[in-house]
């Protein structure tokens, strides 16, 4: 199956989920040494929020982004998923897990879904971007991606349309490792698996942007030409 120029219209909605490292000042004491962990990777995706901005300004799309830390409620995890809540916040009591969710968790996957039943609503087939980066190397062991898209390979329109994207994109990138699915499953729990669950897989199309935070140069932001090839790949695809 080509993806094709989608019937009924195309309409792109971008999110990041990690976008920063910001703790409220609530639960400021949890995290006294905001020179640890929350600088890293594992506080937040570097680079995702400024690429998911020049996504959303290239292609014209609504963006939804989130810069609190994802050590305190992590946005892109279901409610009982077990990693939901970091080292930091597993040991809160229960109500206090449960105000995080309510006024940080909730809102955001609230407002996403709400974006996109609205555009179904006006018989438009949405294809949501959630932009991510990754750790180069993870448990020792070095990720060969340096740009991936994952998606569900049992959803036929997200499959075809990742399919002629990465190819494009091997193209516009041909020094950069191009791969699908990787270093993480598409189909795995996610915003992107969660809305899955509530929309037809004929008119939402999940699609999660990952890329090596190897790439990152000056300033915390990925090399301008990832965002354009990102971007003009897309619309190639969608053709």
């Amino acid at each position: 199956m080509s993806a094709g120029r989608l019937p009924g219209g195309v309409a792109l909605l971008v999110t990041c989920e990690h976008g920063g490292n910001r703790v409220p000042a609530p639960w400021a004491r949890l995290f006294p040494d905001v020179a640890g962990a929350l600088a890293t990777h594992r506080g937040w995706d570097p680079g995702a929020l400024p690429l998911a901005t020049d996504l959303a300004r290239i292609l014209r799309a609504p963006l939804r982004a989130a810069t609190v830390t994802r050590l305190l409620v992590d946005l892109n995890r279901s409610p009982r998923h077990p990693r939901v809540f970091s080292e930091w916040t597993r040991r809160l009591a229960a109500a206090e897990r449960a105000r995080l969710l309510a006024l940080h968790h909730a809102p955001h996957r609230a407002a996403v879904e709400g974006d996109v039943a609205e555009r179904i609503r006006r018989g438009r087939r949405v294809v949501h971007l959630g932009v991510h980066s990754f750790t180069p190397v993870l448990g020792g062991v070095a990720r060969r991606a340096d740009l991936a898209l994952l998606y569900d390979p049992g959803r036929p329109l997200e499959r075809a349309l990742c399919s002629a994207w990465a190819r494009g994109l091997a193209r516009a990138l041909p020094h950069l490792a191009v791969r699908r699915n990787q270093p993480y499953r598409g189909a795995s729990d996610g915003l992107t698996t969660w809305l899955r669950r509530r929309f037809p897989a004929e008119t939402y199309l999940g699609i999660e942007i990952e890329v090596n935070q190897r790439l990152l140069g000056a300033g915390g932001r990925f090399p301008r030409e990832i965002g354009v090839a990102l971007a003009g790949g897309l619309e190639t695809a969608l053709r």
